[in-house]
């Protein structure tokens, strides 16, 4: 049996305000219109639901249980409603973004604080970890915007450029690569230990694809699941690497590291936006989107 919506929400009114008119009065409808939906409620359901009275009406004991229901059915509809209107306002509300490692730590900041400068009232929550388990995240519907470094193989999501970012080969400043005159072969980086992030990370997809290409096949790699630490194992001499340009800044200024140029190999990779194709996105992921996607500040920054 499927209830009839349309007639629960008139018994609900009989049994909320104690009589026929006053629930006739409450829905606007008169009152014959509402006996006549309580008698086709009573039929539907296959029992009396009210006990009608000189002093009024009162639900059965059949009445009392779907009464109940009823409440916090009528209770739910109304927090949807009151939640899409905060949503489609962007008054109040919440947006959980997903962001690959760099993405996280290097490039969301800036719009995190343009979007909560805009609207102050939606609460955010940040996820980072790395690009297959963010498409995991968003498969799952655990998250509403999805920042990656690589592209991703799955039926289940859309992929689209938001952003190109440099990458750059570094190395330690007392490093022979650092003290080069000229752009490096590439071929050299086979004799070095290649220091890498680990599977599952964007980066480490696009370094080896780039690589690969150029034919150039490292004979030893060291794994490091932290561009951090990757940066602070290079500055102390124990590999090269080569990393997203925006990560490297603060220790190019400290002269703790070094970029290195590459014979007919430059290196650049889009930064990706997931979507889940059968989802309809929240205005909240609308505004995010529009400020990853059109703020200068975000720009591809300088390479120095």
């Amino acid at each position: 049996m499927s209830l009839n919506l349309h007639l629960l929400r008139l018994f609900a009114t009989v049994v909320q305000t104690g009589s026929f008119s006053r629930a006739a009065e409450t829905l606007h409808i008169s009152q014959p219109a509402i006996s006549k939906g309580i008698r086709e409620f009573e039929l539907q359901v296959g029992c009396r639901l009210l006990d009608r009275t000189s002093k009024g009406v009162t639900p059965t004991r059949e009445g009392q249980a779907l009464a109940l229901h009823a409440t916090r059915l009528f209770a739910a509809e109304r927090a949807a409603e009151e939640e899409l209107l905060s949503l489609r306002n962007l008054e109040t509300g919440s947006l959980r973004i997903g962001a690959s490692t760099t993405i996280a730590t290097y490039m969301i900041a800036e719009p995190l604080g343009l979007f909560h400068a805009a609207y102050p009232g939606i609460e955010l929550h940040l996820v980072s970890a790395n690009t297959r388990d963010i498409a995991d995240l968003m498969i799952a519907h655990d998250i509403d915007v999805a920042l990656v470094e690589g592209p991703v193989d799955s039926a289940e999501l859309i992929g689209a450029p938001w952003r190109t970012d440099a990458m750059s080969l570094i190395a330690a400043p007392a490093h022979p690569f650092a003290q080069a005159t000229a752009p490096i072969d590439p071929k050299a980086i086979e004799n070095e230990i290649l220091i890498v992030r680990e599977p599952g990370s964007g980066s480490r997809e696009v370094v080896a694809q780039a690589l690969s290409a150029s034919g150039v096949t490292p004979r030893r790699t060291l794994e490091i699941g932290s561009t951090e630490a990757i940066k602070e194992a290079v500055a102390y001499g124990v590999g090269v690497s080569i990393v997203s340009t925006a990560t490297i800044n603060d220790q190019l200024r400290l002269d703790r590291l070094r970029t290195v140029a590459m014979k007919n190999l430059s290196l650049s990779r889009p930064l990706w936006q997931l979507k889940a194709p059968d989802r309809i996105d929240l205005p909240a992921a609308h505004a995010f989107e529009r400020i990853i996607r059109t703020e200068p500040g975000l720009r591809q920054p300088s390479s120095s």
